[in-house]
């Protein structure tokens, strides 16, 4: 059977997606952080979709340009006065050395060639630029977010598609790992929802992520079983989350992988 387009088509979400997809002053802390040594402050947000981050590195001096591959995200972006770029990952429609930091923020999973797209981002990178690529990898769809577990068909489908925290690493030698904590559901990322297992049963909540509309798509059965096994938990006081306290520590909820071109 063929695997259905790994990258979630916005067309529907676009419009609707700020209402719970905000930038998360965790996940923007340890981007800042990644970019702190950057040479100047133009910065590519690779899949930035409707702009919440890049609209937030703005407000801190960045001077960001959006590249997006769906037209209604880019229209939100452009909304908010943002420079807006159609692009893929995998062949930016930049020169060489064209900006001083890369961010590539919740986006990678949805890149079948994620590591084409890791090289295109370097490419673009002037001398000591640096690249933050924001993430939840394959040792947090295992160790942390205990959601996968509730639906076998997306776990199989994440740990075939999120490359592992040494897998970046080693594909960007010289990288830095920066965990990040989402302790409010400003970015309702799947990583964020699963420190509220109750926002998962909010129908609102659940298609704002890529993750969840998968799901309903193409495996809706599932869908009801692990909703129906969450809420018998959540009836019974079993909290998943608290489970996985020690792996969240040591991990995050997800990651920054943070590197720095030469000078």
């Amino acid at each position: 059977m063929t695997e259905p387009p790994l990258r979630h088509d916005y067309q529907r979400q676009g419009p609707r997606y700020d209402s719970s997809r905000g930038a998360s002053s965790a996940v923007l802390a340890a981007v800042a952080g990644a970019l702190r040594d950057a040479p100047g402050r133009a910065v590519l947000d690779v899949g930035g979709g409707t702009g919440n981050y890049a609209a937030a590195l703005r407000s801190m001096g960045w001077a960001p340009i959006v590249l997006d591959a769906s037209r209604e995200m880019r229209a939100v972006a452009l909304s908010k006065g943002l420079p807006v770029v159609a692009g893929e990952a995998t062949g930016l429609p930049f020169p060489d050395s064209s900006f001083d930091a890369v961010t590539m923020i919740s986006m990678l999973h949805q890149v079948n060639e994620w590591r084409r797209a890791l090289a295109e981002a370097r490419r673009v990178l002037r001398p000591s630029g640096c690249l933050a690529v924001a993430t939840l990898t394959s040792d947090h769809v295992r160790s942390v977010a205990w959601v996968f577990d509730l639906f076998p068909s997306m776990r199989a489908l994440s740990l075939r598609h999120r490359p592992s925290i040494q897998a970046l690493c080693d594909e960007a030698g010289g990288s830095a790992v920066i965990p990040f904590w989402q302790d409010d559901l400003t970015d309702g990322s799947i990583a964020a929802l699963c420190n509220f297992p109750e926002a998962i049963l909010d129908p609102s909540k659940r298609r704002q992520t890529s993750f969840f509309e998968r799901l309903e798509r193409d495996h809706p059965e599932e869908l009801e079983v692990g909703l129906g096994t969450l809420r018998s938990w959540l009836a019974a006081g079993r909290h998943p989350e608290a489970e996985r306290t020690a792996a969240r520590r040591e991990l995050g909820d997800g990651c920054v992988i943070a590197w720095q071109r030469p000078p």
